[in-house]
């Protein structure tokens, strides 16, 4: 029956408006560890790492062309070192992995890496550089060490060191400032908006992710935590983006 559903929402996603952009909230990993009976919420962790290539060949199906996984906030880095050393190895991992030759997908990696550790930016940024030819499947945003509001505070900073090495006064710049000079500087400068942000575990909130690009999304809030989300739960997320009608503020 799971199979028949999941071959009834394909076909009714057929030749329906599908997202350029999703942004995933991988939210619930450690929660669904508790649930199972795991001591180690690593556990939870890992086993949501293994289901990333999953939902990015559901992507690459569906035809979406950028996904932006949060996988770790400016936030989570105030875990203690027990709990958040073995998270950084495990998404080092994961980058790794999606960076083989032979993968298809394109990887990014956007957050504030100078607030990681050397052991983990270095590798993060060199999987990053060895995804750069990969061509066939989604482009990848890896969110590490991310939050909204500093990248936000980050291209600002960007934006004021540029013109003021191109000699641009204060005054100037206030002058001529408009909010395509600040896009120009996020860390997805280039890309298009998302127009789906999913997030699972059941809340019901951005809690800092994309809070510039995600001014127009359509948002999908899903109960299961992150490990036990499936493939017709992305596919009901996207049937839900297909019903609904985007005015963009008209």
């Amino acid at each position: 029956m799971y199979t028949a559903y999941e071959r009834r929402l394909t076909s009714q996603l057929a030749g329906r408006a599908h997202p350029r952009h999703v942004g995933v909230i991988v939210d619930g990993n450690r929660r669904w560890a508790k649930e199972m009976g795991y001591r180690d919420p690593n556990d939870g962790h890992r086993v949501g790492a293994a289901k990333i290539k999953d939902l990015l060949r559901w992507c690459d199906a569906a035809g979406v062309e950028v996904v932006t996984l949060w996988l770790l906030s400016t936030d989570n880095l105030g875990r203690p070192a027990g709990e958040l050393d073995p998270l950084l190895k495990i998404i080092v991992d994961l980058a790794c992995d999606l960076s083989e030759p032979g993968s298809p997908w394109q990887l990014q990696i956007v957050g504030a890496l100078d607030l990681l550790p050397a052991r983990a930016a270095l590798p993060l940024k060199a999987a990053a550089d060895r995804s750069t030819s990969h061509r066939g499947g989604v482009r990848v945003n890896m969110a590490i060490g991310y939050g909204g509001r500093r990248e936000i505070a980050d291209a600002v900073r960007s934006l004021l060191h540029e013109h003021a090495a191109a000699g641009t006064s204060i005054e100037e710049l206030a002058e001529i400032l408009e909010t395509d000079h600040i896009a120009k500087h996020l860390y997805t400068a280039g890309q298009p908006d998302p127009d789906l942000v999913i997030r699972t575990s059941g809340e019901q909130r951005l809690s800092g992710f994309m809070l510039w690009q995600s001014a127009h999304s359509e948002f999908y809030f899903c109960d299961a935590n992150w490990p036990d989300f499936r493939r017709v739960d992305f596919l009901r997320a996207l049937r839900s983006f297909a019903n609904r009608e985007r005015r963009y503020g008209t």
